[in-house]
This record gives structure tokens, C-alpha cells and sequence, in this order.
């Protein structure tokens, strides 16, 4: 086994570990980790396109579809004719903008957490992840 393999198996696992443990913070809410997601993106960038919130979070579209309905139907986003009549615009409610704060506190103790152990150092080397996949073209 390759040690790229490796690295590869490991950010999957945490992933999947820190996926399970933010669904387990958020059921007292009633969501899961795809909503908050979303959730999050909207009030960290402000109101998105659909395809945008797509494009951030590498979703296919019928998934972020089914999602925002069901974000919808709590009353935590609404979606709006943008500037052709097949571009939807997704706003936070006030009720978003309320519930935000509280699950980001649980979810930032969560977080804390998980990363406890690292040195500031290594807190710092994580940002590195970000690099990771800038160069795929899905043009080919």
C-alpha cells in the first residue's frame, strides 16, 4: 500500500467519524450534516444560487434539491426566482438566522474536540487539505 493510498484512506475515515459525530450534535435540531452544510455556507458567503451551493459543497443537483426542500419545510431557507426564471436564489430565514448560533456553538465543541490533540502546528499544517484536489479538471 502507497502512502498516498493511505492519506486518502484516512481523511475518508475522518470524514466519516466527524460526519457521525456532527449528526449525533445535531439531532437535537432535527438535521443532519448535508443541511448544515448548507446552513453554514449561507451564512458564512450570504444568499447563493442553487448551482452555486452546489458547486462549493460537490454535490449533484438532485441532492441539493431535496435538501433545500427540506430545509424549506422547516422554514430555515427560502428560495427565490433569481435572474432568469430556471435560477432559484436561497436565503436564510430569521429562523436560520436565530438557530445558527446555537448550532454552531455545539458543533464548534464538537470540533474542538476532535481536535484536541494536534499542536498549533499541526491545527495549522490541516489547512493544506485545502490545496488537495485544486487540480482536477471534470471537463475531460
Amino acid at each position: 500500500m502507497t502512502i498516498t493510498t493511505l492519506i486518502f484512506h484516512e481523511i475518508n475515515q475522518t470524514s466519516r467519524l466527524t460526519i457521525k459525530e456532527v449528526n449525533e450534535t445535531l439531532k437535537e435540531f432535527g438535521l443532519y450534516s448535508a443541511q448544515w452544510s448548507i446552513l453554514f455556507c449561507l451564512n458564512r458567503f450570504g444568499s447563493m444560487t442553487q448551482t452555486e451551493i452546489q458547486s462549493y459543497l460537490h454535490v449533484e443537483a438532485p441532492t441539493i434539491t431535496r435538501t433545500l426542500v427540506k430545509l424549506e419545510d422547516r422554514k430555515l431557507i427560502s428560495r427565490l426566482a433569481g435572474k432568469d426564471k430556471r435560477e432559484r436564489t436561497v436565503h436564510l430565514t430569521n429562523e436560520a438566522e436565530s438557530l445558527i448560533p446555537q448550532i454552531k456553538s455545539r458543533v464548534d465543541l464538537i470540533e474542538k474536540k476532535m481536535l484536541a490533540s494536534l499542536s498549533k502546528v499541526e491545527l495549522q499544517q490541516l489547512s493544506l487539505l485545502k490545496k488537495v484536489g485544486v487540480c482536477i479538471d471534470h471537463e475531460d
